[in-house]
């Protein structure tokens, strides 16, 4: 209920989802009057299960607002239906702060999970199209031990939503230089690079803004911070671009004659680089699967959000992170340190 577009939008990304899945089903929250009659213009009673819901967290609600006050909303319910085990997997477009909130306090962070963090989709140059990159913006701070939780969060995350047997994993610096970086960087690149064994990924060290898109890496560790303002200049410029399309194509009749020459190309490259495709930032670490979609996604965003929480479901995915942060983590941090199984130090 708290996206930009409102249920409608919601539910014909759910629609859109229900084509093509057959195996799929929904519980929706929110005014059960309203959502039953949307539901039901778009033939999908059989396929949804309302949960009555009237209050609504909007985009300027505040976190603690929610907290204290929010248990008759849509997200609230939402929350709830993956902590008691009905739902495997929580879509929202509300508010990213409430929702992460909310999910902290609900769900309860793994155990060895000091900080949870937000990983998302980034368009790459790999097989897959995208990399996957973490945090971007649970937490804007990070200290060397949350960066190398988000190393093994990331790793299990790209092994079941993108399929990769061993993920290339990067700590992203100013340089590539092992000298570069503040200190808790160079006790992360430490830690991480030790960790790389029992952790089953490969360690490829620092990587910097330009290796973003690139293939030399998998999942790219960062700190919330850096990872949100890297997302939002991304979302920007890729929108820059297309203006300057338009704009270029539409200046005279010459190149509006050359756009139509050119028009399967300029469809496939909007096609793939549409960040709709990619919607769907997933909260790591957490008792429970949540999937923060945009505020302003439509429906075909709202599909692909939808179709990313069914491929974690349907991998077992909360199960596999859980396991991996727990096994994981601890040596990767006794390596760190120089422990040895048996006390003594190397």
């Amino acid at each position: 209920m708290g996206g930009d577009h409102g249920p409608a939008a919601v539910i014909d990304g759910i629609a859109a989802s229900a084509e093509k899945n057959a195996a799929i089903r929904f519980i929706v929250h929110g005014p059960k009057d309203e959502l039953v009659r949307l539901i039901a213009a778009r033939g999908l009673s059989a396929r949804c299960e309302v949960r009555d819901a009237t209050g609504v967290v909007t985009m300027d609600d505040k976190p603690s607002q929610v907290l204290r006050h929010g248990q008759d909303t849509s997200m609230w319910s939402t929350i709830e239906s993956v902590r008691n085990g009905e739902a495997t997997v929580a879509v929202s477009c509300g508010n990213t702060g409430a929702l992460m909130a909310l999910s902290m306090i609900r769900l309860r962070k793994l155990p060895g999970v000091n900080r949870p963090a937000i990983a998302s989709f980034w368009p790459s140059r790999n097989p897959s199209g995208f990399n996957v990159m973490l945090d971007m913006g649970a937490d804007v701070k990070a200290e060397a031990p949350d960066l190398l939780t988000y190393a093994l969060m990331g790793t299990s995350y790209a092994r079941n939503a993108l399929g990769l047997a061993r993920p290339r994993v990067g700590l992203l610096n100013v340089g590539t230089e092992e000298h570069k970086g503040h200190a808790e960087l160079k006790a992360a690149h430490e830690m991480i690079g030790a960790a790389q064994q029992a952790g089953a990924f490969d360690y490829v060290g620092f990587v910097e803004g330009t290796d973003l898109p690139s293939d030399r890496v998998d999942v790219i560790v960062t700190d919330g911070f850096t990872g949100n303002v890297a997302l939002k200049t991304g979302e920007g410029t890729a929108r820059l671009i297309g203006d300057f399309l338009k704009e270029s194509f539409r200046a005279t009749p010459w190149s509006r004659l050359t756009a139509l020459v050119a028009m399967g190309a300029l469809r496939r490259l909007q096609k793939r680089m549409d960040p709709r495709r990619a919607n769907g930032g997933v909260f790591l670490g957490l008792n429970g699967t949540v999937v923060k979609s945009h505020g302003s996604a439509d429906a075909t965003a709202v599909s692909a959000a939808l179709k990313l929480a069914f491929t974690l479901a349907q991998s077992g995915f909360g199960a596999k992170l859980a396991a991996r942060v727990a096994s994981a983590s601890v040596s990767g941090q006794d390596a760190a340190t120089g422990d040895t199984e048996d006390g003594s130090l190397t």
